[in-house]
């Protein structure tokens, strides 16, 4: 099982070459970076933890594909996920070109996380489709990008998306193609990560239903007839690490559990770093 860290971004905390080059030297396998374009003012969308109220870190987060640039610049093993990047809010043909181009720039050490994003506010500012849409139309997004990446001429003809023979250079160092987690839950969206995603990326809150859902997940692999164990997940874990959490989703054979920094300070991020750094040697 490998650790990564996932960050809100916030420059005025630690820049990211300065956590991905820390997170590196303590042998954590990938640094996530998630986005938020804009945040809508007011409490129309209440967040679902922290009592209802839209945390300040997430006011401030960065841009992902220049901070992980700055990451990759730094490293040179550390993986480079977008966790999660929100497509639907991005211009198909300019995050297919960045996400191509940090693959090259970085050797191929790039892992895709996708979401639809929770403010339903947030995305009908700008996504190109209604909210009641958002997982067909991540589908359908994925597939536009998977086919600009590929292809040497790319078309594509979608509900949403379309273009006629167009170029999109660079294509991406990894292939086949960089790999797709799909970050979403629930009824209607966990079974997308099954149908089309390379990888599932769950959130663990701390209900303790975790391992249910993962086992659910699983069932619904072997039914559209893919292996389970060929099929990774990445748990992005709220709250602390401790050496009895992380050995418990061993257990659950998860393939990667992502440490998430809350964005309180400078000092926090380098704790949870040190912290982090320990439990891989005590993990084995």
């Amino acid at each position: 099982m490998e650790i990564g860290f996932s960050t809100l971004n916030n420059l005025h905390l630690m820049r990211p070459d300065d956590l991905a080059r820390a997170a590196e030297e303590r042998g954590l396998e990938s640094l996530w970076i998630g986005e938020h374009a804009h945040l809508p003012a007011g409490d129309r969308v209440p967040y679902r933890m922290n009592n209802g109220k839209i945390p300040e870190a997430y006011r401030c987060m960065a841009d992902l594909f220049v901070s992980l640039t700055y990451a990759a610049s730094a490293t040179t093993r550390l993986k480079l996920g977008t966790g999660v990047a929100l497509p639907l809010e991005r211009d198909v043909f300019n995050m297919a070109k960045a996400v191509a181009s940090l693959d090259q720039l970085s050797g191929g050490r790039v892992m895709i996380g996708v979401g639809t994003g929770w403010n339903f506010v947030e995305f009908e500012n700008v996504a190109p489709m209604p909210w009641k849409k958002r997982y067909s139309g991540l589908k359908e997004c994925v597939a536009a990008l998977r086919t600009l990446w590929r292809d040497d001429v790319a078309s594509f003809s979608g509900e949403w998306y379309s273009f006629d023979r167009v170029f999109s250079y660079p294509k991406p160092f990894q292939e086949p193609l960089p790999p797709v987690y799909v970050g979403v839950v629930g009824d209607v969206g966990t079974p997308h990560a099954a149908d089309w995603g390379d990888g599932w990326m769950p959130i663990d809150i701390g209900d303790g239903k975790l391992g249910e859902k993962i086992i659910e997940f699983r069932k619904m692999l072997v039914e559209r007839g893919k292996d389970p164990k060929s099929f990774p997940v990445s748990v992005v874990a709220f709250g602390p690490p401790t050496l009895d959490r992380l050995r418990a989703y061993q257990d659950m054979d998860v393939t990667r559990v992502l440490v998430n920094e809350p964005g309180e300070s400078t000092e926090a991020v380098e704790r949870l770093l040190d912290k982090t750094g320990d439990l891989i040697v005590k993990l084995g």
